[in-house]
């Protein structure tokens, strides 16, 4: 690992040649900037991933559950487990969705899943991203120009190799196809992860189709090569947000959407991964109830943690948040990416005040939870070791079977003095270490 370390520099040079950024809108202007690899791994034992694993494919089975039950029958709403408010006055529940069945019933063929590790030893999580997660692409590359700088270092420790994420993508694809190739939709190359989406496409052996490239004609999705013929699509991985997905159903404005897309999706004659409609089970308010999922369609205790979580939407829960206000840190339960995000003991006199009666005006609109003290991990930064807050967003992989890649994306602040460690917030990344036994 020292040879690693020692490479720090030249292996994220390397990154950088081959495009590893991160792109962020801002003020109506696209930035693009670096996204920094720690050489230090984040070492997970194999008996520890193995309850962690056990815990991802219960919750995600359980969220692909409530997704289903939500666009059909909606009987968690009808036995009193979620209030209605929260499924019809979610910007994730989709109405243009409601009995849209996809294929093989599964919503969300993939899961990305953060957690953060606390000092008590327990694995929190955070968040569930179930509508486009992005990241897995990083701790590949990473690894392999790692393999590369140092390939005895990999001969000497017993990892999990990481290269199969292709593989196991591939696999939920076939698994759901409906007839035809596969194709990985991107919205182009301004989009914020446009490196993943070419570099996924390659892996999985499939073709990376601009907007441009696909139309629909009569039942079914169609590839159109550059020599002018058409090739009928059965599954598309697409990286565009569900309102820019189809101008016909959604945003009709969209120039980077599909018309008649939602059309053929609903005759079933096409698979989209994942799911339009998924954004009901990202919001922050329905990860309140995720346990109380899992007890309802699988029958099981849950075996991850959510992180103390309130609801002030809930008389009696909104007084706590208020009385513990400095104590707790507030979500918008809209935003991601680390925005909406406030620690309330960061805030101005004035600022509270504000906040509070939000609260209070607009409780359907945040959770409250209590503020983790998760582990800081090494990080080198100069000629130095720092500690910093770092966390882990699993990916778990829906086809025939549920699956949980052996590998990961681990993210950390670079900022001493912050919990929020999301790239859009200017954090790096490490690899991710299985050991194998």
């Amino acid at each position: 690992m020292d040879n690693l370390v020692l490479l720090k520099d030249e292996i994220n040079q390397l990154l950088a040649r081959y495009g590893l950024k991160f792109g962020i809108y801002k003020n109506n202007e696209f930035h693009e900037q670096l996204f920094p690899f720690d050489p230090i791994p984040r070492v997970i034992l194999h008996e520890e991933f193995q309850e962690l694993e056990k815990g991802l494919i219960q919750r995600v089975n359980a969220l692909n559950q409530f997704l289903l039950d939500i666009y059909t029958k909606q009987q968690i709403v009808k036995d009193g487990v979620i209030p209605e408010e929260f499924i019809f006055a979610s910007p994730g529940f989709l109405p243009q969705c409601q009995g849209i069945i996809p294929s093989k019933n599964i919503f969300a063929h993939i899961a990305g899943i953060d957690l953060v590790k606390g000092k008590d030893g327990i694995w929190y999580v955070l968040e569930d991203n179930l509508r486009v997660p992005s990241g897995a692409s990083y701790p590949m590359i990473a690894r392999a120009l790692c393999r590369k700088a140092s390939p005895a270092t990999f001969r000497e420790t017993e990892v999990e190799d990481n290269r199969d994420y292709g593989r196991l993508l591939r696999q939920v694809m076939d698994d759901v196809n409906t007839g035809g190739i596969n194709v990985v939709f991107t919205p182009g190359r301004y989009n914020a992860a446009f490196f993943e989406h070419s570099y996924l496409a390659e892996k999985i052996g499939s073709i990376l189709a601009f907007p441009n490239d696909l139309e629909v004609y009569g039942d079914f999705l169609y590839y159109k090569t550059y020599h002018g013929t058409k090739q009928k699509v059965g599954a598309i991985y697409r990286r565009v947000s569900d309102e820019y997905l189809d101008p016909m159903t959604f945003y009709e404005g969209s120039f980077i959407g599909i018309p008649h897309l939602m059309e053929v999706y609903r005759k079933g004659n096409v698979a989209i991964i994942n799911a339009p409609g998924n954004g009901i089970a990202d919001d922050k308010g329905i990860y309140y109830f995720v346990p109380k999922m899992i007890e309802y369609y699988l029958k099981e205790r849950p075996i991850l943690c959510n992180a103390p979580t309130y609801l002030p939407f809930y008389e009696e829960e909104r007084a706590y948040v208020l009385e513990n206000f400095d104590h707790l840190v507030i979500k918008d339960v809209a935003e991601a990416g680390g925005y909406g995000v406030v620690f309330g003991n960061k805030l101005k006199k004035e600022e509270k005040q504000t906040m509070k009666e939000k609260i209070c005006s607009e409780p359907r609109r945040f959770i409250a939870q209590e503020v983790i003290d998760f582990l800081d991990m090494e990080v080198i930064d100069g000629a130095s070791k720092v500690m910093r807050k770092a966390d882990l967003r699993a990916f778990v992989l829906s086809g025939e079977k549920t699956k949980v890649w052996k590998s990961g994306l681990t993210r950390f602040t670079r900022n001493p003095d912050s919990f929020v460690v999301n790239s859009s917030q200017g954090g790096g990344f490490k690899d991710t270490w299985i050991l194998s036994r």
